[in-house]
């Protein structure tokens, strides 16, 4: 896929035309032992069924399965999969240095256009050997995903790749919700948004389901892909989830969206105008609380 070797194009430029970051191309097993590899897809799998699961709750959960593991490690592997125990609590963290903190500006808000909110996220991705992190950025009306990337790592370099991406092809939005990760607080994130115009929206801390709509996408990303193949390398990675993807976008009916798939939804086919006009006009979504989050989870 890329030639390391050609004399005209470099590879920062070729990873740039196929949409890969260079963390991606440059990813090698993580050293991770195989014995951990094994809890964090536990882990992994038992919180989206469970995600107000802490450490010590996972803790006591991968016991229950006969492990000999002990809290310390358990706290580790959650930190560097990124994944927090969801439910109300108090912000008692300071940002990063520099870093600014926005409100939530959707609660109760309806959503009723494409542009109208876009969102970004995070996930930890398993692999046969190793793991890497996706980052995607979806339109909350339609469910599109307007563009994503891969890392091996949880640095801003790739989540701004996929930002400046969704940009380019599809504008901008009136609102763009994160959480508060310091990936999207940095200033180098926001600024981007900032000059474009943008309302910058922010989870409150601890309540990661108001970005309901981007958990959903990963848990069928997930389901539908991640837990059914042992992917490799970042190689072999890719190019599931581009596949995977395009297929989301383009023929994966939703029921959300009467049916019809994100691509349909976005771009506003005639043919889409005629189903909406004989079923009635229901696309229509509010932006959830958490206590329609936690019936949702």
């Amino acid at each position: 896929m890329i030639d390391r070797n050609h004399t005209r194009i470099s590879i920062s430029r070729q990873c740039k035309l196929l949409g890969l970051s260079r963390s991606a191309y440059y990813y090698r097993a993580f050293p991770e032992s195989a014995e951990n590899l094994k809890y964090m897809l536990l882990m992994d799998k038992k919180y989206f069924d469970r995600p107000y699961y802490g450490v010590e709750r996972m803790w006591a959960y991968l016991r229950s399965l006969n492990y000999e593991i002990n809290i310390k490690r358990v706290r580790r592997l959650l930190r560097l999969m990124g994944l927090e125990a969801i439910y109300p609590k108090p912000n008692l963290s300071k940002p990063a240095s520099g870093h600014k903190i926005y409100p939530y500006l959707l609660r109760g808000l309806e959503i009723n256009r494409i542009n109208q909110v876009w969102s970004i996220d995070i996930t930890y991705i398993p692999m046969k050997r190793g793991f890497m992190y996706l980052v995607a950025v979806i339109d909350w009306y339609s469910r599109k995903v307007l563009s994503w990337r891969i890392s091996n790592s949880l640095d801003s370099e790739f989540c701004i790749e996929a930002l400046n991406d969704a940009l380019k092809k599809y504008g901008k939005p009136e609102i763009f919700n994160t959480d508060q990760g310091t990936q999207f607080t940095s200033n180098k994130f926001t600024d981007i948004l900032e000059k474009k115009g943008v309302k910058i929206s922010m989870d409150g801390k601890g309540r990661a389901l108001d970005n309901v709509y981007i958990e959903r996408l990963w848990r069928s990303i997930k389901y539908e892909l991640i837990y059914l193949n042992a992917y490799e390398n970042g190689k072999e990675l890719f190019n599931g989830l581009k596949e995977y993807i395009e297929f989301y976008n383009e023929k994966r009916l939703h029921s959300s969206l009467n049916w019809q798939t994100p691509d349909t939804i976005y771009f506003y086919t005639e043919k889409s105008k005629l189903l909406r006009k004989s079923w009635g006009n229901t696309n229509r979504i509010h932006a959830p609380n958490i206590m329609i989050n936690r019936l949702l989870a």
